[in-house]
C-alpha cells in the first residue's frame, strides 16, 4: 500500500499558476536599433528615448517540462512510502517466579498417583511444575531452588523448553539440607526489580520451615508487598511431623496473605496437580500486542526523475542553441 506522509503539501501544486497570474511578468532591456547618432536622430525628431523591455516567453514544450518537474518535486517532498504488512509482537505482562524447595526432605517417598504408587514428593513436583509451565506460555518464568540459600536457575525467559530442562534435573539436596524460605523471597524481590512487567507473581513450594533464612520470611513478605508481588506458597510436607521436616502452615498463610496471594496444601499428587490448575486460573494470560507498519521511503524516485527531466531539457537546449549560432556563423 502506498501513502504520502505529509500530504497536505499537495497544496503547494498551484503555486507557480498562482504566481504566474498575480505577480508582473519578468522584463528584460534590450536596444531595439544601435546606431553611434541614436541620440542626434531621436533630438532632431523631437522623441525623447526610453528603455524599452521584453517580456521573456516559454514555448509550450518548456511550459509542459518544468510544471512536470514541479509536480515531482512536490510529489518528493510530501513523502511518499510503501506501506509493507502490519508486523505484530505480543509481549508479556507477567512475571512468574517459580520458587522450589529442594532440600533434603523433599526425597521423602509419601506421594501417592491416582494409581496407588508412591513416589518421592520431588518426583511428583518435577511432573507437575513442568505442566504448569506449558500452559503458561504467554508469560515470562523464571526458576529458583532452594535449600540452605536461594539459587537462580534461569532467568525470566519466554524460552519454556530451557525451564523445564532445568526443572526435570532438580535433585534433592543440590541445593542443602535446610529450607531457607526467607531468603529465597528476598532473591525473588531483588530479581524482580530488574523487569517492567505489571504483575509480578512468585509460586512458592516448599516441605518443610524456615530454618536457614537470615531475613525472616515475614519481614520478606511485607518487602515483597511493598514492592507489588504476589505471593502464592504451595506446602506439600507434614504439617504434624517434628523439627525440621514439620511443614510450617501458619507461615506459609501469613507470607500468602500479606502480599495478596493464596495458600494451598497439596498432600499427593492429585491434591499438587489440582493446586497449578487453580494457580493456572487465578493468574489469566495477560499480553500486550504491539504493531507496526515498516515504511519503505520513496521521495528519491520523484525528485531524481524531475532532476533528470530537468537536466535533460536544459541540455537539449543549450545544443539546440549552440548548433543555431554555429549556424548563424557559418
Amino acid at each position: 500500500m502506498y501513502e504520502l506522509a505529509i500530504p497536505w503539501l499537495l497544496f503547494a501544486l498551484p503555486i507557480p499558476v498562482l504566481v504566474w497570474w498575480l505577480l508582473p511578468p519578468h522584463r528584460e532591456t534590450s536596444a531595439s536599433i544601435r546606431l553611434p547618432f541614436f541620440d542626434k536622430v531621436a533630438e532632431a525628431a523631437g522623441v525623447t528615448p526610453t528603455e524599452g523591455s521584453v517580456v521573456a516567453r516559454r514555448s509550450l514544450l518548456q511550459a509542459v517540462v518544468e510544471g512536470l518537474a514541479w509536480v515531482l518535486v512536490v510529489a518528493a517532498l510530501a513523502r511518499p512510502q510503501f506501506v509493507e504488512p502490519p508486523v505484530e509482537k505480543t509481549e508479556p505482562q507477567r512475571d512468574i517466579l517459580l520458587a522450589l524447595d529442594l532440600s533434603q526432605s523433599m526425597d521423602t517417598k509419601d506421594f501417592r498417583a491416582p494409581d496407588g504408587s508412591v513416589s518421592a514428593r520431588v518426583d511428583t513436583v518435577r511432573t507437575v511444575v513442568s505442566d504448569f509451565v506449558v500452559k503458561r506460555s504467554g508469560d515470562r518464568i523464571g526458576l529458583v531452588a532452594f535449600g540452605d540459600a536461594p539459587y537462580p536457575l534461569a532467568p525470566f525467559t519466554m524460552d519454556h523448553a530451557l525451564v523445564r530442562t532445568m526443572i526435570d534435573g532438580l535433585l534433592p539436596g543440590m541445593a542443602g539440607p535446610r529450607t531457607a524460605v526467607g531468603d529465597t523471597l528476598g532473591l525473588a524481590i531483588r530479581m524482580f526489580e530488574r523487569t517492567t512487567v505489571p504483575q509480578k507473581v512468585v509460586i512458592l513450594l516448599t516441605d518443610g520451615n524456615d530454618t536457614a533464612s537470615r531475613m525472616p520470611p515475614l519481614k520478606a513478605a511485607d518487602i515483597a508487598r511493598s514492592k507489588g508481588v504476589i505471593v502464592h506458597a504451595v506446602g506439600i510436607g507434614d504439617p504434624k511431623a517434628t523439627g525440621e521436616e514439620k511443614l510450617d502452615t501458619e507461615t506459609l498463610q501469613a507470607i500468602a496473605t500479606k502480599t495478596g496471594g493464596r495458600y494451598f496444601f497439596g498432600g499427593d499428587a492429585t491434591q499438587l496437580a489440582g493446586i497449578y490448575d487453580v494457580l493456572d486460573q487465578i493468574t489469566p494470560k495477560d499480553q500486550k500486542t504491539i504493531s507496526w507498519r515498516p515504511r519503505v521511503e520513496l521521495f528519491q524516485w520523484p525528485l531524481g526523475a524531475a532532476a533528470t527531466l530537468l537536466a535533460g531539457w536544459y541540455l537539449a537546449s543549450g545544443l539546440t542553441g549552440l548548433v543555431h549560432a554555429r549556424k548563424a556563423a557559418s
